[in-house]
């Protein structure tokens, strides 16, 4: 049983379930190949480091914003530097959040797969754990940038800013709590979003 993981330890976890799993079978599998698979972003990204002055000039971001996005998303970085070039105000930081630009935002709807605020603040970036409001005060402008990808109305924008802001707050009450039980309770206590 697989029961969690981090993401530098992922495929080896991977690799022992698999192994566990085709262990006895009657036909021959193929050898691992996970050790010699480059994870996503890693191919051309050394080429990419060592033309991150250039890409500075291009693109009006500071090289120290490019090593910074290199390192977050390898050569996947192009990608978001394309959003940039066609709006250059995403190239903009977030207010509250400045080590974040406002094309990571877009991207995590438009190329991670996020359909919700509290995806876009929690698990496609770190936001809700690298700032001291756990981007409360980011969310609205959070959720008018990936409106447009995402279809969404302005009732959808407001319902998803009110659904982060109770995750936040219940999370904030969970740690007033004496003990692990209240505050699981507690951090239970904020309505899972649904779509509409």
């Amino acid at each position: 049983v697989v029961a969690g993981g981090k993401y530098t330890t992922y495929r080896v976890m991977a690799k022992d379930a698999v192994d566990e799993a085709v262990h006895g079978l009657d036909q021959r599998v193929a050898a691992c190949v996970t050790e010699d698979t480059p994870l996503l972003g890693a191919e051309g990204y050394k080429a990419l480091w060592n033309a991150r002055a250039r890409i500075a000039d291009r693109t009006g971001l500071h090289v120290a914003r490019v090593e910074h996005l290199l390192n977050r998303y390898g050569s996947m970085t192009e990608e978001i530097l394309e959003l940039i070039l066609a709006d250059p105000t995403l190239g903009e930081p977030l207010p509250a959040a400045d080590d974040y630009l406002r094309a990571e935002i877009v991207y995590a709807a438009s190329h991670e797969g996020a359909r919700h605020l509290d995806d876009v603040l929690t698990r496609r970036t770190r936001i809700s754990i690298e700032t001291f409001d756990r981007g409360a005060r980011s969310a609205r402008l959070c959720a008018e940038l990936i409106a447009p990808v995402l279809g969404w109305d302005q009732g959808r924008i407001d319902r998803e800013v009110e659904h982060y802001e109770k995750r936040v707050e219940a999370e904030r009450e969970s740690q007033r709590q004496p003990d692990d039980l209240t505050a699981d309770a507690a951090r239970l206590g904020a309505p899972d979003i649904v779509s509409t």
